[in-house]
C-alpha cells in the first residue's frame, strides 16, 4: 500500500515562501509520476506542478511558474515544492498525489491520472 504524506504548510504573508514536502513510503517502483494539487474553498481541485521520477521536465499551472519548484529525491522518495513570491490567491490545501504509469517520462496534469493521494497540507497567504 503507498502512503503520501505532505508537510510544510502553513500561514505567511505575501510575498513569503514556504516548503512543502511529500514523502512516498510503502513501494519500490511502484509510482513513476508525483503532482502537486490544490484546492480552494468552494473550487475544484487544481494542478500546481508535477515531475516524473525518470528525469522529464516538471510541469507548471501558468499561475505559479516562475514562483515555485518541484524537486524530487529518488533515493529518499521525497518531492519538495517550493513556493514563493506567495500571494492571497495561492491559499488552498494542497495534495500530493502519485501516478503508477509511466507515460514515457512526462507526468501528467489531470488528476484522474494519480492513484494514490495524501491527506493535503494547508497553506494560508494572509496579512
Amino acid at each position: 500500500q503507498v502512503q503520501l504524506v505532505e508537510s510544510g504548510g502553513g500561514l505567511v504573508q505575501p510575498g513569503g515562501s514556504l516548503r512543502l514536502s511529500c514523502a512516498a513510503s510503502g513501494f519500490g517502483l511502484a509510482v513513476n509520476n508525483i503532482g502537486w494539487f490544490r484546492q480552494a474553498p468552494g473550487k475544484a481541485r487544481e494542478v500546481v506542478s508535477c515531475i516524473s521520477r525518470v528525469d522529464g521536465s516538471p510541469l507548471y499551472a501558468d499561475s505559479v511558474r516562475g514562483r515555485f519548484t518541484i524537486s524530487k529525491n529518488n533515493i529518499n522518495n521525497t518531492v519538495h515544492l517550493q513556493m514563493n513570491s506567495l500571494k492571497p490567491e495561492d491559499t488552498a490545501v494542497y495534495y500530493c498525489a502519485g501516478s503508477e504509469v509511466d507515460y514515457n517520462g512526462h507526468c501528467p496534469r489531470s488528476m484522474v491520472y494519480y492513484d494514490y493521494w495524501g491527506q493535503g497540507t494547508q497553506v494560508t497567504v494572509s496579512s
